[in-house]
């Protein structure tokens, strides 16, 4: 025989004058300590392996499970939130050769689905853990709501900026806002996205009749940003509002506003002058209601670390400026005399293995070559002069040699320009998805160059061929290709010269396993 218990056999007596509550090393347990102090030798109870949630269908073996431990040896009891645990329908089990206590529940039925506790006691304290039960009907009671709820349970809550995100993008941008937002199930993922994208479809046939070419914003080399869409409305006469995190922004057809909208025929091209940081945000265009297009506008924090400096050069050579950053871009912009440059024959743009350095090689230089060039890293800019020297130039070929001169300088004094290393830019902490790319960099300065050695869970990565480690310019980078649950842990970077040692430290926490398989679903 047992006792039957219901949820309010839970509640303390009033014997229990004094509650401390202490942590649990387990998670989801709750320890109340009745005494001040313990005595020598003594414990509360503490659950070794506590019950968890059950999802289970109909008519089959439902089983709670538990260990406990605590001196005295503690007494376990079991609750239900709403009803009791009788003989009838419930068996308690205790195992004394492996120490575990079961709730049981043969030919489990539908109305037994609720919230149990189990209470271990003892006269120092109680520990208490909770465990849901579902339990599903079977046959044609099962409905495909119920099912629905249940995966539901089992994905995490997702932002629905996400949505918003996906159902404007390009396929081959899902895997990127993905890792962002650090879901890792691509099958899910794209059925949760057809279904939605039906419904978005829906909604728009009610305002528009053709909808095509969306751009995603992007900087311009002015400083300022823009999106565009194709956009045949059903009623010409419709507004067009535009919102900035959910808010609605006024915008203007005169180009000098802050928000402005240029329409030609079915194009509409908004833009955002003069971007600063306050800019950035989740930008949605709705017509009657109706969203329509969203995309995000994300502002790099990188820097320069090392800008581009002035090139002098001959007629007919070419000419090379390079910058180093502080974070990795795949591109940046350059301009020439405020006029973007792309790639060819004129220019070669490149950008190194690690993203950091970036490079323009002015070929074949001229004289109308001559003038400001500058480089642009989302707010972050650099300039610097190109110098063509003509083929006359007597500097350049001694033609009219310049009359030698002499100076006399005061005797200068002795300056040490060496210094101990230190960081200018440290690690950070990184956060990435099992099966992508991780990049940690920072920077570090000193003279004599310092000697900089990478160490993970303080063991030396300089020789492990499992991680790229590069150090250009005082930028100190490592790329693991493909994260693993092994790769989870503590970062340091050691610099060392003659005249000191610094160091700084991140930690890496892998979050999950990336389908890839699943990626390449057709919607």
């Amino acid at each position: 025989m047992f006792k039957i218990c219901k949820a309010k056999d839970g509640e303390p007596t009033t014997s229990e004058k004094v509650k401390i509550k202490k942590k649990s090393k387990v998670p989801g347990v709750m320890i109340t300590q009745y005494v001040e102090e313990l005595p020598d030798d003594m414990t509360t109870p503490e659950f070794i392996r506590k019950p968890i949630a059950l999802t289970i269908p109909e008519g089959k073996l439902a089983i709670f499970r538990a260990i406990v431990t605590g001196k005295p040896t503690p007494t376990v009891t079991w609750v239900r939130n709403n009803g009791e645990i009788n003989e009838e329908r419930y068996k308690i089990v205790y195992d004394a050769s492996s120490g575990e206590h079961q709730l049981q529940m043969p030919h489990v039925a539908v109305d037994q689905s609720d919230t149990y506790k189990c209470f271990a006691r003892n006269e120092y304290g109680k520990a208490v853990v909770t465990a849901a039960l579902n339990v599903i009907e079977v046959g044609y009671k099962k409905s495909r709501a119920l099912q629905e709820s249940r995966t539901e349970q089992t994905k995490p809550e997702i932002n629905e900026k996400f949505w918003e995100l996906l159902l404007s993008a390009d396929k081959k941008d899902y895997e990127s806002i993905c890792a962002q937002y650090g879901v890792t199930d691509f099958r899910w993922m794209l059925k949760k996205l057809n279904e939605k994208k039906i419904e978005r479809e829906q909604e728009q046939q009610r305002v528009v009749e053709r909808l095509c070419n969306l751009k995603p914003v992007e900087m311009r080399a002015d400083g300022a940003a823009e999106f565009e869409l194709e956009m045949l409305l059903k009623d010409p006469a419709s507004k067009v509002f535009l919102f900035k995190d959910g808010i609605m922004i006024p915008f203007n057809a005169d180009t000098s506003e802050k928000h402005g909208l240029r329409q030609v025929g079915k194009k509409f091209v908004f833009s955002i002058k003069g971007v600063d940081p306050d800019d950035a945000g989740l930008y949605q265009v709705e017509v009657g209601g109706v969203k329509i297009f969203s995309t995000e506008l994300k502002l790099p924090a990188v820097d320069f670390l090392v800008k581009i400096q002035e090139v002098k050069a001959e007629e007919r050579q070419d000419a090379v400026f390079e910058c180093v950053l502080s974070h990795p871009l795949k591109k940046i912009t350059w301009l020439g005399k405020n006029t973007p440059l792309q790639q060819g024959d004129k220019y070669d743009i490149t950008v190194s293995e690690d993203m950091l350095i970036h490079t323009l090689v002015v070929k074949d230089c001229l004289q109308l070559d001559k003038g400001i060039y500058a480089a642009v890293a989302g707010l972050k800019s650099c300039s610097a002069w190109l110098v063509v020297k003509a083929d006359n130039d007597p500097n350049l070929h001694g033609k009219k040699k310049a009359q030698p001169f002499s100076l006399n300088l005061p005797a200068s004094k002795d300056c040490s320009l060496e210094t101990p290393p230190f960081f200018s830019v440290p690690l950070k902490m990184h956060n990435s998805p099992q099966s992508y790319e991780c990049y940690m960099s920072c920077a570090v300065a000193g003279n004599p160059r310092p000697h900089v050695t990478w160490y993970k869970n303080n063991i030396s990565l300089n020789t492990n061929t499992n991680y790229y480690i590069t150090n250009t310019c005082g930028v100190c980078s490592m790329m693991i290709l493909k994260v693993g649950p092994q790769d989870s842990g503590d970062y340091t970077v050691i610099a060392e010269n003659p005249l000191g040692r610094v160091e700084c430290s991140t930690k890496l926490v892998v979050k999950g396993k990336i389908f890839t398989s699943h990626f390449f679903i057709t919607l």
